[in-house]
């Protein structure tokens, strides 16, 4: 399996409303690319351990069968809907990828 987790720092005025919009969006528009085997998104848990970082807006974790998966959903237009749409409110981004 191939695990992609993505962090979103947004910015801006209208940062709570697109906090919202955006996770819906991971479900609406992400989902419906087919090498997506499960998908989650949603706001930081606020869990109190040191060693947890609480500080970004949106969390994505997307799973596909492998990395061939992914490369279909990095390219797919629905993936590059989603940037497109969302770029702009994007302070800072991190990635983490990983084979299970």
């Amino acid at each position: 399996m191939f695990v992609h987790c993505v962090y979103f720092w947004l910015s801006g005025e209208d940062r709570e409303n697109r906090i919202g919009e955006m996770s819906a969006d991971c479900q609406s528009l992400l989902t419906k690319i087919a090498t997506v085997r499960h998908l989650w998104s949603g706001t930081p848990a606020m869990t109190q351990r040191d060693v947890v970082d609480n500080t970004y807006d949106v969390g994505l974790c997307v799973v596909f069968d492998d990395k061939a998966g992914y490369d279909v959903y990095a390219s797919h237009p629905l993936h590059m809907q989603f940037v497109e749409k969302h770029r702009s409110a994007w302070q800072r981004i991190q990635v983490y990828d990983f084979e299970a």
